[in-house]
């Protein structure tokens, strides 16, 4: 399958027009234009596509009044025309926004498709900056999505956001239960772009899965963002990679076989590396304490 991040510039608080940003990235995610590996010469446009953390609304809040007049319900409007824009290229989304459920709000990001909203994360872990000072914690665990893209491939997705991947327990807890790839919609800030360099390279080196980051760019309020958005493959290879201040597609063909096999050869009988199976839980006890 393709997979696809979409590095790009935020509107604040511009839900309707930043709805439209992300349509236009997933035609143009439709429009790859690349050889497949098993060299059929087709067109092969993403099956899946990553936005940025809080894509639809905005990052950057003062209070939470403001944040919450700008919020999305799952069932709004501008989450049915992205649905209608997946249905027509034929692809999966999974896309960032401040989620309002009753009195609450979520920094939240949604598993989209051509039937609409398939799956939802809400943030677990959350800094103090932005949004995540007034949002409410999510408080589901860590399970993947079983997905399908429109050719048919058959995957487990895991979803994190931004601060989550600082932390090697939510991806661990993913992958053991069955991910196949992580996504990661961020809003790293300049001052934290040493992160976009070293998470996602841990994370799918930790374990052996397929790690994709989302991060924007441009300026918010007095914040500014590092780009640097990258997929990486099992045992933390770069496959490619954004530089800091672009808005631009990168994409990469994956095969999701390589992240289920956890038990690697490098050379056989003589240097065997399987991460889960050489795991020792029963040492960990302080890990599950806070």
């Amino acid at each position: 399958m393709l997979i696809a991040c979409a590095q790009t510039d935020i509107e604040f608080a511009a839900v309707d027009r930043n709805v439209s940003r992300v349509c236009q990235w997933l035609e143009k995610a439709a429009q790859i234009d690349v050889v497949d590996s098993k060299q059929t010469g087709r067109n092969l446009g993403a099956d899946l596509v990553i936005f940025p953390e809080c894509m639809l609304t905005g990052y950057v809040y003062e209070t939470r009044d403001s944040a919450f007049k700008n919020a999305l319900t799952l069932d709004s409007p501008q989450l049915r025309k992205v649905s209608q824009t997946c249905q027509a290229c034929q692809l999966l989304a999974v896309i960032g926004f401040i989620e309002r459920k009753d009195d609450q709000i979520f920094n939240a990001c949604a598993l989209i498709g051509g039937q609409g909203v398939l799956a939802c994360y809400r943030k677990v872990h959350l800094p103090h900056l932005g949004i995540d000072r007034f949002a409410d914690r999510g408080t589901q665990s860590y399970e993947p999505v079983e997905a399908s893209t429109a050719r048919g491939s058959q995957f487990k997705l895991g979803m994190a956001i931004c601060y989550d991947g600082s932390f090697s327990e939510p991806s661990r807890c993913l992958a053991l239960n069955g991910a196949d790839l992580v996504a990661l919609p961020t809003n790293w800030p300049l001052e934290g772009q040493q992160v976009a360099e070293i998470v996602p390279r841990a994370r799918s080196h930790e374990n052996n899965l397929f790690f994709a980051a989302a991060n924007r760019v441009g300026c918010e309020n007095g914040t500014v963002f590092s780009g640097q958005s990258s997929i990486c493959g099992p045992d933390g290879i770069v496959l490619t990679a954004a530089d800091a201040t672009s808005e631009i597609l990168i994409w990469a063909e994956i095969d999701i076989e390589q992240a289920r096999t956890k038990r690697i050869e490098r050379v056989p009988g003589a240097h065997v590396i399987d991460r889960f199976a050489d795991r020792q839980p029963e040492y960990y006890g302080r890990i599950m304490r806070r």
